[in-house]
Parts: C-alpha cells; structure tokens; sequence
C-alpha cells in the first residue's frame, strides 16, 4: 500500500445550527467524511483555521464563521486490503456502486479488524487507501443489505458528502415491520445516543433531525410490507423510527423488544419469524447527481432471497 501524502483543502461557513459548538464538535459535523480524531489532530497541528485564525478544539464558533482546512492526509496503513467478493452495481473512475450482503460490516473497528467491507474495497482498489474512510461516504448497519455509493476520489467524496448534507441523495429502503400498518406517513423524531444504553441510538429531544418517509406496499395479519425513504441519515434511523410507532422491523434484536409471536400465527410463519436471522430491512433504491459529470443517476437492488423468502411465507400465511 502507498504511503503518498495527499494534500486537503476544504472550507465551510458555519451555519446557525452549529453557533456556539466547539470547533471540533462542529468540523465533525460540517466533515463527517473525515473521523474525529483526524480533525481534531487537523486542528492540534494548526492546520485549520477559523476566519484566518488558528483555534484551539475547544473555542466556540459563531454563525458565519469561515472555516478552512489545509491539512495532509495520510494513507491509512492500518487497515489491508482482503480478496472479498464484491457485488458491484456500477462504477466507472469516480464512483462504486454496490449490492452489500447482510452479514458484512462497513468499516474495521473493535471486534472486527478484518472481513469488513473496507478491506474488500481496499483490495479492489489499493489507491482507496489515500481517502478517508477508504472512499465509504454512507454506511449500512451490518446486517441491513443492499445499495452503497463509494467514492474512488477525494474530490468525488467531498462532493457526495454535500449531496447528502443537503439531503439530495435519495435512498430507498423495503422493510417488513411487526404489526399492521393501515396506512403510510411520516416520522419526524429526532434521534441521539440513547441516554442510558450508549451502543443505542434513541428518539431524544436533544437529538439530531431524522425523518423517514413510509408507504405500505402489502399487509398481512400481523405484518406489513413497507417501502420507505430516508429524508435524513442518521445511525440506525429506519430502525429506530419504526420501533418508535410500535412497528419494529422483524428481527430486530436491538430494536425490536422481547420476541413474541402474534396470536394465531400460521405454523409455516411462526418458523420464518424465529429463524429469521437479521433485521428484514433492505437498502433498495439510490439515486444522486454524478460527482463529475452532473448527471442525474439510479440504482435498484432486488430484495435478497431471505427477505423474499419472508415474504412468501407471509404470504401463505395469510
């Protein structure tokens, strides 16, 4: 793997939500494509600057406030590239598109040094190793399948990562939820860390934005088929809005409460629903504005054999 230095440039006006932040609580917020330790190293070496002026991580910053970074990005040593199968969707020399399996998680980290989605992406392309967070711009949880952009520059990345902090990247999800839902709306709850359980995230006033658009696609006795859009992106949102409105998505465990089986459920359903081995939820559809070349493009990925399979039990069930 290289070890090329790459020179970075980016700057930002702070916006009134982030008034009266830390410097290094809001660069976390303005750059989520880069980690917080990197930022706040960025910031320790003088490397970022605050209308001009070098800040330390604490300082509070203003609305209007101009911020720049003129910093060196290092190659990421510590993590290797691993010959895991890829299911890309696209990709041409900006871009990777591609159809994540449940089971893979996204970045290396306590638990999981290796076999994660980011080694294989670094075998696929060693040069990933230059670009914060090997190119990742958005996650799925590990065990939610489906459509991921991955940018293939640094350019591509910081301009895919103001697409979605201007919610203009649509991401479309299938879900199967416990209950029957009557009809579709809209969750608009604010989600944070949950207050008591820190590995949890939890609708909480003081929490971040999050709205998720749902429509019902099919109904069964005890279960609906859902078809939902995310508006926000925030950790574990699908999950956490529908556990909110008492329709969690089935094989939820973090989410989802104590198992039960709902009165008189068809014997062949009540087998899928103990077995079912991950949260049935699916990252179908993705559309954006190509980094480069403007174009309006779109992606869909076919429910996995295990949801489908959940939903022709349902089916029969009924």
């Amino acid at each position: 793997m290289s070890n090329t230095l790459e020179k970075i440039s980016l700057t930002a006006v702070v916006a009134a939500e982030q008034a009266g932040k830390r410097l290094d609580q809001a660069l976390a917020s303005v750059f989520p494509e880069h980690s917080r330790s990197r930022l706040k190293e960025w910031i320790e070496r003088g490397e970022v600057r605050v209308n001009g002026a070098v800040k330390r991580p604490r300082d509070k910053i203003a609305e209007n406030d101009i911020i720049e970074i003129e910093a060196t990005l290092e190659a990421v040593l510590d993590w290797a590239g691993e010959p895991i199968p890829l299911n890309i969707v696209f990709e041409d020399e900006h871009i990777l598109v591609i159809n994540k399996p449940a089971g893979l998680v996204v970045h290396p980290g306590a638990g999981n040094k290796a076999g994660t989605l980011v080694n294989a992406l670094l075998h696929h392309l060693p040069h990933l190793s230059q670009i914060a967070r090997a190119g990742v711009v958005h996650r799925l949880d590990k065990e939610t399948s489906g459509l991921m952009v991955v940018a293939k520059t640094l350019a591509s990345q910081t301009q895919l990562v103001s697409q979605l902090q201007a919610r203009t990247v649509k991401r479309r999800y299938e879900a199967v939820v416990c209950g029957r839902l009557t009809s579709g709306g809209t969750v608009d709850a604010p989600i944070g860390r949950h207050p008591f359980e820190r590995t949890r995230m939890a609708v909480v006033e003081s929490g971040k934005t999050a709205i998720t658009h749902y429509r019902v696609l099919e109904r069964f006795p005890a279960h609906t088929h859902l078809k939902l859009e995310l508006e926000t992106g925030r950790t574990h949102q699908i999950r956490v809005h529908m556990a909110h409105i008492h329709h969690p998505i089935v094989g939820d465990k973090t989410y989802g409460g104590r198992f039960r089986l709902p009165p008189n459920t068809h014997p062949l359903v009540q087998n899928y629903l103990r077995t079912f081995p991950r949260q049935a939820l699916h990252a179908q559809g993705l559309s954006l504005v190509h980094p480069v070349t403007g174009e309006e493009m779109g992606w869909e990925a076919p429910l996995p054999t295990d949801i489908h399979e959940l939903l022709s039990a349902l089916k029969r069930g009924s």
